[in-house]
């Protein structure tokens, strides 16, 4: 036998490396899955938003943000044991090399890399590709299989830069002195960047936060992320904070909690504010389409700069993507994975906002 033909059948087919379940992405040759939707025993995570981490596994590997994330929302009992995940060293699991990547999603979000018998598939995890100061950015890694989400995966989905969607929310500022502005943004990273894309800016008055989102807040200072005077609300000085920034849950935004504030423009931060019948259902004065997704354009040039001859789509408009692969010649298939939510629904603070006084 050739050397070539023994390399040929030596090396793994992808759906001996990984395969679907209704637990999520599992490895056989390693037995551990990745980002599972239920309790396992060894789990990969790639990042800390609650539909990708969960609690109650035996075993989590992940980056050390990833893992004190998950500890701060969960409480140090979320997992029975823990291992870190260094930036860009590998860890063998059986036969199967492991690597996390930056996946620019949120602060420690990584996709996952599995190696093994000159297999490389690539795990995406949610990401995007514009500029995040609050995060290490997308590191594409070419490989034979990309699994990839499609969360704004239509082509009506074109983000426009974020750093000028802040600008709009800081001209109504400057045009409504007398208006506190109320910014719904998911607790995790998306409160954060809004945060560091507003002093970007320039904006150097404080900036106030809801209960829900300061326990986060705090971590990212903490990790060294620069976001200035933050300041959270307290019940009695909500009249008082017309002209300021107030950033909140966005299901805060609808509550009795949001009345309180002397005429509040109701903003949120979202990919979904490009679909203006979502922002009339919201209430939502001021859209900011701030996506920590990639869009239509940023979906396909990431697929392309990775090199994969076939690609596997995990949620969002899966079928959609799959479509677009085949007009160009790729080989595509929606996994229908099950239990991963739009952009930052079911967060645990977004739900306890609607308890906060």
């Amino acid at each position: 036998m050739t050397l070539a033909r023994q390399r040929a059948t030596q090396r793994r087919r992808p759906s001996e490396l990984l395969i679907p379940t209704p637990a999520g992405l599992f490895c056989p040759p390693a037995d551990i899955h990745i980002d599972p939707v239920r309790p396992v025993a060894r789990a990969l995570i790639t990042h800390g938003h609650s539909d990708h981490a969960r609690s109650g596994h035996g075993a989590v590997l992940a980056t050390r943000e990833t893992l004190a994330i998950m500890a701060l929302r969960y409480g140090e009992g979320f997992t029975g044991e823990r291992q870190v995940a260094e930036p860009g060293a590998t860890t063998r699991i059986g036969e199967v090399d492991f690597r996390f990547v930056p996946a620019g999603h949120v602060l420690g979000s990584a996709q996952i890399v599995v190696e093994s018998r000159d297999l490389r598939i690539v795990v995406s995890g949610d990401y995007k590709r514009e500029r995040d100061p609050t995060c290490a950015g997308f590191e594409p890694v070419t490989c034979d299989v990309f699994i990839t989400e499609a969360t704004f995966g239509l082509p009506v989905f074109r983000h426009p830069p974020a750093h000028a969607e802040v600008a709009k929310l800081l001209e109504s500022v400057r045009l409504f002195p007398e208006r506190a502005h109320l910014v719904g943004a998911y607790s995790l990273g998306k409160a954060q960047r809004v945060m560091a894309l507003i002093r970007e800016a320039g904006y150097e008055r404080p900036i106030f936060v809801h209960g829900a989102v300061e326990k986060l807040t705090d971590f990212y200072i903490a990790q060294g992320v620069p976001l200035g005077d933050i300041r959270k609300v307290a019940p009695a000085e909500r009249k008082s904070l017309g002209g300021e920034i107030v950033i909140c849950p966005p299901s805060a935004i609808q509550d009795l909690w949001a009345r309180r504030f002397p005429d509040p423009v109701a903003a949120f931060a979202s990919g979904w504010m490009r679909v203006r019948a979502r922002a009339r259902q919201k209430g939502v004065e001021l859209p900011l389409i701030i996506s920590d997704h990639a869009d239509w354009d940023d979906l396909q040039a990431t697929i392309r700069e990775v090199g994969a001859g076939e690609i596997w789509i995990t949620h969002g408009e899966a079928e959609a993507l799959a479509h677009w692969c085949g007009t160009v010649g790729l080989a595509a298939k929606p996994l229908h994975l099950v239990g991963y939510g739009d952009e930052g629904e079911g967060e645990p603070e977004a739900a306890a906002a609607e308890a906060s006084p």
